[in-house]
């Protein structure tokens, strides 16, 4: 079976920073893009015997995202927020299902302005505390996974970007520490990789939530884990967060369990899917994909791979 979406793809160094990366980005994609596909109301019978959508499989804002974080990690082997920002202002497709307030945001920044004003704005001056910046961190994450602690500061930085609510930072360092976790094997007892992963978590709703999944790590069903910590109903970190780092404790080398079992909770389907994708997408490798959904989902929008010039534009950083 040909996969558009693994056809055009680079191919780096067995478990270097890059190829766990994009691991975890191949991971994140496949979870969003299926995830994407329960918000259609025909879909939902499809999810109740966990049967496959036809295919093609758009990705959405949460792969477009990750997809800048990923080539910048790539250029750069660290977080630069001003060209962050202007990665993400200047391949921001609308269409993609981005938030009202993201999509303002980025709409100024490419107009000039300045993005650490415009991310300070939301909810009188704190900032987002959105699930967005955790969505598209998991290939950060994955990168910096010989170094966990470099992962939650460079996952704070790429968070801030958009999202400078404390919880906000919190989600997007939970996430991306899971998943440096998760490759290095720390996954294999469900209950301390979680611990650890509220251990690396700085204090607030989202790491108080991650203290309540340890405690629910031994119940079998998504669906009331999902109802108890949140499944991005909500569309914030707190919410969202901590029923995927769940998921992915409980599902840690089952990738297809791990994703149905995250859809079947709903919420903001696509968001958790994509959480869940990324994190394990690190863990089980190219190899741990399921061939048949690599070849339903759209190819990655080529600038994710290429070089791009040493001097870029990058609007909004004053």
């Amino acid at each position: 079976m040909t996969s558009a979406l693994l056809s055009a793809l680079p191919r780096p160094a067995p478990a270097s920073p890059h190829a766990r990366a994009l691991d975890s980005l191949l991971g994140l994609t496949l979870g969003d893009a299926l995830g994407a596909q329960f918000f259609v109301p025909d879909n939902l019978p499809l999810l109740r015997r966990r049967a496959l959508p036809a295919a093609p499989w758009p990705w959405t804002d949460d792969t477009e995202m990750a997809c800048s974080v990923f080539a910048e990690v790539v250029r750069n082997d660290r977080v630069d927020q001003d060209r962050l920002a202007a990665a993400f202002a200047r391949r921001h497709d609308f269409d993609r299902g981005y938030g009202p307030t993201v999509n303002r945001m980025l709409r100024l920044i490419r107009a000039g302005g300045a993005w650490r004003e415009l991310s300070a704005e939301p909810f009188d001056g704190q900032g987002s505390w959105g699930n967005g910046a955790a969505m598209r961190v998991a290939p950060l994450g994955a990168w910096f996974a010989d170094d966990p602690e470099r992962a939650a500061y460079e996952a704070a930085a790429s968070a801030e970007v958009t999202h400078r609510h404390p919880e906000g930072v919190a989600g997007a360092v939970a996430v991306a520490v899971a998943a440096a976790l998760a490759w290095q094997g720390r996954s294999e007892d469900p209950e301390a990789y979680v611990s650890a992963v509220a251990a690396a978590t700085p204090p607030g709703l989202v790491r108080e939530r991650l203290g309540a999944a340890v405690r629910l790590i031994d119940r079998g069903d998504p669906a009331r884990v999902g109802r108890s910590l949140g499944s991005g109903r909500r569309v914030s970190a707190p919410d969202t967060v901590p029923f995927t780092i769940w998921v992915a404790a409980r599902y840690r080398d089952d990738f297809e369990a791990a994703i149905w079992a995250t859809a079947s909770a709903g919420g903001d389907v696509d968001t958790t899917c994509a959480i869940v994708g990324g994190i394990l997408g690190a863990r089980v490798g190219r190899p741990g994909l399921p061939e048949a959904w690599c070849a339903a989902v759209e190819p990655l929008p080529a600038w994710t791979f290429p070089e791009e010039p040493a001097a870029s534009e990058a609007p909004g950083t004053a």
